[in-house]
């Protein structure tokens, strides 16, 4: 198990799980630290939700891009995924947003139980959408593309079931080499 490192992003508490050694903690961020200025000078509003929303944010290894624990009020951006540098900062930036959303729901005190998760779902592609709309279109075009296509997703898609234990899996074979 790696160990947990703390650090501070924007003035956000980032504990990052650094367990690949072929990847540099302060590359990763790097990338947050652009990804937050980008959703800051895009949207201030949408920034200023996430300082009040989220507690912190968390960086690991994990089986998506970005996802929210209401528990603990953190945002976790995948370690591999802020490593990228085949992308711009939009894309991460753009998994932020779409977390954050999903924080401001649970902020706004809607019930986790019953949720209906496709439509949480749209909402914060809709989010993510109004994002890369923001942006110059040079830097938005992927973020606006992505976001369009999930929005033409059927509910079982769009909010699929995920099989965590066998993602974690997958993830686990990548890193250790195998296919």
């Amino acid at each position: 198990m790696p160990l947990q490192e703390v650090h501070n992003v924007r003035g956000f508490e980032v504990i990052v799980e650094n367990s690949r050694p072929d990847i540099e903690t302060t590359d990763v961020l790097q990338r947050l630290d652009e990804a937050l200025a980008l959703i800051e000078s895009a949207q201030p509003w949408r920034y200023r939700h996430l300082q009040r929303d989220l507690r912190a944010f968390y960086v690991t290894r994990y089986a998506c891009r970005g996802a929210y624990f209401p528990g603990e009020r953190i945002c976790m951006t995948e370690l591999t995924f802020l490593n990228r540098r085949d992308i711009t900062a939009a894309p991460v930036a753009s998994s932020i947003v779409h977390e954050g959303m999903h924080a401001r729901v649970d902020v706004m005190g809607v019930r986790r139980e019953g949720r209906d998760r496709a439509r949480e779902e749209r909402l914060c592609r809709r989010a993510e959408l109004a994002f890369g709309l923001a942006l110059p279109e040079s830097l938005g075009a992927p973020v606006v593309e992505r976001a369009l296509a999930s929005l033409e997703m059927s509910d079982r898609d769009v909010a699929p079931v995920v099989d965590w234990n066998e993602a974690q899996r997958r993830i686990d074979e990548v890193d250790r080499g195998g296919s």
